[in-house]
């Protein structure tokens, strides 16, 4: 039996870990995650650990940030004024909001700071920058 190669549609159970154990996402208690390998439906970190993994294997993947969801990115930082915001929308720290981009496209922020003046809100991703584990179940490749 070969291995796992791109084209290939797998079908794997993860758990999604930050480098100090803290889960952030796991398939635990769903169906296994199903998609194409090398189509870009997951992080290129996660497309290449597959590479020559047998059916029924299990591993460990160690994905720096560069093969996850990158570095953070300063730009995608803005302040906006404070009374530019409705006052019914909340603005606590760790708030998720979404904006609209020129060309109208839908993009969540997060508020990572606020003052009397403006209000920062932040569009990496919340994983970006950080380097990821992930322990991985293959249970099926076709």
């Amino acid at each position: 039996m070969t291995g796992v190669k791109n084209g290939d549609t797998v079908r794997i159970h993860y758990t999604g870990k930050l480098t100090d154990g803290t889960v952030f996402d796991s398939s635990e208690g769903r169906d296994p995650l199903e998609f194409t390998v090398g189509a870009g439906h997951v992080i290129a970190g996660m497309d290449a650990g597959l590479e020559d993994m047998a059916e029924g294997e299990s591993k460990t993947l160690e994905i720096p940030c560069a093969e996850a969801y990158g570095p953070i990115n300063p730009a995608a930082r803005q302040d906006i004024p404070r009374e530019g915001i409705p006052g019914d929308i909340p603005l606590e720290l760790g708030t998720q909001l979404q904006m609209q981009s020129p060309d109208g496209q839908v993009l969540p922020v997060t508020v990572v700071e606020v003052s009397d003046e403006t209000v920062t809100l932040d569009a990496n991703h919340f994983l970006a920058g950080k380097d990821l584990v992930f322990d991985i179940e293959l249970v099926s490749v076709s």
